[in-house]
């Protein structure tokens, strides 16, 4: 049995923040805002693994009001996201993503975050598409004031 689900995550940018996407750490003037470290590509596929098992969002999981996930580093959101979906019997076959940003280029980063997300899923790094578009100075995401990661994930049944 297969199940598709698929995420969408936004954070403003804003100076003095860090940049995580991918769980990898970019250097940019901005980083984006949250209540963890804002790592909008691992969130978009968190919330991509918990629709595709209709098991609520990001949020239900990891409320932005607990103090618990406070800086939290979203690879740690990813790994217990994934042991849900482990536990309902599941295992991830690909994900294919999309981040939408301005700047900085993602490209130079790509493959690092494959390898990142990639061990936490335990897949291939083939099974993990990373890819980056502009909205064409259009937007929110065009004057620089935010950025958006969209996912999709394949997940099949695992049979013993």
């Amino acid at each position: 049995m297969f199940r598709i689900g698929s995420g969408v995550d936004f954070h403003q940018l804003v100076e003095g923040r860090e940049l995580w996407i991918g769980g990898v750490l970019i250097p940019h003037t901005k980083g984006a805002l949250g209540h963890s470290d804002a790592d909008v590509l691992l969130h978009a596929i968190c919330d991509a693994l918990l629709g595709a098992l209709s098991l609520g969002d990001i949020g239900a999981h990891f409320p932005d009001t607990s103090s618990e996930f406070k800086n939290i580093d979203s690879k740690i959101l990813l790994q217990r996201t994934y042991a849900l979906v482990q536990n309902e019997g599941y295992k991830l076959i690909n994900a294919d993503t999309t981040l939408c940003l301005e700047a900085p280029k993602i490209k130079p980063f790509a493959v690092k975050m494959q390898q990142v997300i990639a061990s936490i899923l335990h897949v291939s790094e083939k099974d993990i598409s990373i890819k980056a578009t502009t909205t064409e100075a259009m937007g929110f995401v065009g004057r620089q004031e935010g950025l958006v990661a969209y996912a999709t994930v394949l997940l099949q049944k695992v049979v013993f």
